[in-house]
């Protein structure tokens, strides 16, 4: 049986918006033309692939079966028919999308942006914040590279943890709280500020001074690690924010940093992308000088 290999990179793209529309926008086809695509995949696996539920297209359990093996197929075919061993970057035209958190932008962001230009000149890239809402933006191909402190749930999501860091109470140069000893009871009588991109007034380290039956007072919630360095360094609240990714900024802003005075984990940092840039040369370039921004920066990670 003679199959057109046009039809596997029209099935993976299925499989991965379970969407026709999503399918030929990310091909580049009119979704008549995607919609006759499926017609002949569904004649020659026999099966529906993707069926209507409601107002979205769900993919049947064959298809769910066979989508990472076609997935490969199709990245294999592609290294193959490349024909490149290395990426050209003296060469290289490409616009890359990272979204990282603000304070791993401030710290990071400059290093990253240096590295690509200098090996680089025709790569530009566009750093956009995360957005306040979880988004499928990976998953639809409008964002290369993303951050997060946990891996990623979904299959088609790749993912390398990258470093760590550790949090650290944060005020302004001269207040009372840092002449002397910081106890878990100072901590939790000041005032306090948050970092929250969804405005929360509680986080993680509310449940560990719960756990030491202790309550904090917290005044406000800033949406980003910036906008709250800039709310302590006018006032007498306390922020408790990433150390590595924050020096920068407290540095510039002449704060101090104590340690915090209970126990709280470290925080990870994961480095995701989707499964459809794995094999991609120019991806993968872009994905190491990512790895090597960070690494100036975070705490080397033990996992």
């Amino acid at each position: 049986m003679q199959l057109d290999l046009n039809l596997l990179t029209a099935l993976d793209a299925l499989l991965e918006e379970e969407s026709v529309a999503g399918a030929a926008a990310r091909l580049h086809v009119t979704a008549p033309a995607m919609s006759r695509s499926l017609a002949r995949i569904r004649k020659v696996t026999g099966d529906p692939v993707l069926v209507r539920s409601g107002h979205v297209m769900v993919p049947t359990a064959h298809a769910l079966a066979i989508r990472e093996e076609v997935h490969e197929l199709v990245q294999r075919a592609h290294a193959v028919m490349s024909g490149q061993d290395e990426v050209d970057l003296a060469t290289l035209e490409r616009v890359f999308t990272v979204r990282w958190h603000d304070a791993l932008v401030s710290a990071c962001g400059a290093g990253l942006v240096s590295a690509v230009h200098r090996q680089a000149p025709g790569v530009r890239l566009r750093l956009l914040t995360e957005s306040a809402v979880d988004t499928p933006e990976l998953r639809r191909g409008e964002v290369d590279l993303a951050s997060a402190s946990a891996p990623p749930a979904r299959p088609d999501i790749r993912s390398r943890r990258v470093g760590e860091d550790v949090l650290v109470v944060v005020a302004r140069r001269g207040h009372p709280i840092a002449a002397e000893q910081l106890t878990p009871a100072r901590y939790a009588a000041a005032g306090h500020v948050t970092v929250s991109r969804r405005g929360r007034l509680h986080d993680p380290v509310d449940e560990a001074l719960e756990d030491l039956g202790l309550r904090r007072e917290v005044v406000a919630a800033a949406p980003t690690a910036a906008t709250a360095l800039h709310l302590v360094r006018e006032t007498d609240l306390l922020v408790t924010a990433p150390e590595a990714t924050t020096r920068t900024v407290r540095q510039e802003l002449d704060l101090t940093a104590l340690p915090l005075p209970f126990d709280m984990p470290a925080i990870p940092l994961y480095l995701m992308w989707h499964q459809r840039y794995e094999q991609d040369r120019a991806h993968r370039w872009l994905r190491e000088e990512a790895r090597k921004a960070v690494a100036s920066v975070m705490h080397p990670s033990d996992a």
